[in-house]
């Protein structure tokens, strides 16, 4: 998107609807879970609960990483979008910490004997409305996240997602305790350990992207063989070299060595290397960050 007002109303938009759902979710959940008997249920209450600080975060920081350049950030503040996603990363592999732990501990509890409480329906129709609420707050997160390139509010949606995933793995737990009668309770606790384990799997693969683009990974060799066909295209202009990228936020930033005819005059210089930026950002975003140095053509050597 052009306009950076636009994307930043969007991103509020979305997210502001999905702090709704989790705010009524989690306090629905928590009511449920207790009322219910359920300890899946309070761990799928906790997860919502994260859910909603996540958002949370991603409003503050997607207002941040949206303000322009200034003296003293001269690359723009798209890396606090980054910060973002790896908070909510991190938050997420710490709720499936804590929801495996409890899980573990209700089943070391019943194999010593103990009995544990058969969850109501009540804790049942909690865990199958929010499976539809979030997985319909997923597929709007996640085509918004697209249509803006916010790896922020992508993150987001899958931490959705993976709630709405928990609220499966709890639907399972929670029906076969009810159906099958109090000896199959364990099968609660048992759902929110699977449950965890997806949740685990999913905050890494949002964390490791994280800390590619904080340490400063280049982009993959099919997107920097990409640039170089671009660059190549353009009439008068060869051997692109000294390629460097990285990821700044939503942003591309892309630094390269060309090389012309030595005897051309500045001015067609500058619009060849012009009209390569201009088709970089038609490709990877009006807002590109490109820096392109002029090298005249090397003489051959009799």
């Amino acid at each position: 998107m052009n306009n950076n007002k636009e994307r930043e109303r969007r991103i509020y938009r979305v997210t502001l609807t999905g702090s709704v759902v989790n705010l009524l979710l989690l306090v629905f959940k928590f009511a449920a879970g207790i009322l219910g008997h359920s300890a899946a249920m309070v761990a799928d209450a906790v997860h919502s609960l994260s859910d909603f600080a996540t958002d949370l975060i991603v409003m503050a920081f997607v207002r941040i990483s949206s303000k322009p350049e200034d003296e003293s950030h001269a690359y723009g503040h798209g890396k606090y979008e980054t910060l973002a996603t790896a908070i909510i990363g991190t938050v997420l592999f710490g709720v499936a910490v804590g929801i495996f732990w409890n899980g573990v501990t209700a089943i070391y509890h019943v194999i010593c004997g103990e009995v544990l409480p058969q969850p109501s329906m009540l804790a049942l129709a909690a865990a199958l409305l929010s499976v539809a609420l979030k997985e319909w707050t997923f597929r709007y997160t996640i085509r918004v996240g697209k249509q803006v390139r916010s790896a922020a509010v992508i993150a987001n949606a899958w931490h959705h997602r993976s709630d709405a995933l928990s609220s499966v793995g709890t639907s399972v737990g929670i029906g076969g305790a009810i159906l099958l009668g109090s000896y199959w309770t364990l099968l609660d606790p048992m759902a929110a350990v699977v449950v965890s384990l997806f949740i685990a799997r999913v905050s890494i693969k949002l964390l490791v992207p994280c800390v590619d683009e904080l340490l400063e990974k280049s982009l993959s060799p099919e997107i920097e063989e990409t640039i170089r066909s671009i660059i190549l295209k353009q009439p008068g202009v060869s051997s692109p070299h000294h390629l460097r990228t990285r990821r700044i936020g939503n942003t591309v930033a892309i630094e390269v060595h060309i090389r012309m005819e030595g005897s051309l005059p500045l001015t067609e210089a500058h619009a060849a290397a012009s009209s390569i930026e201009q088709q970089l950002k038609q490709e990877f975003g009006p807002n590109t960050i490109i820096s392109i140095h002029v090298e005249p053509l090397k003489e051959l050597k009799i």
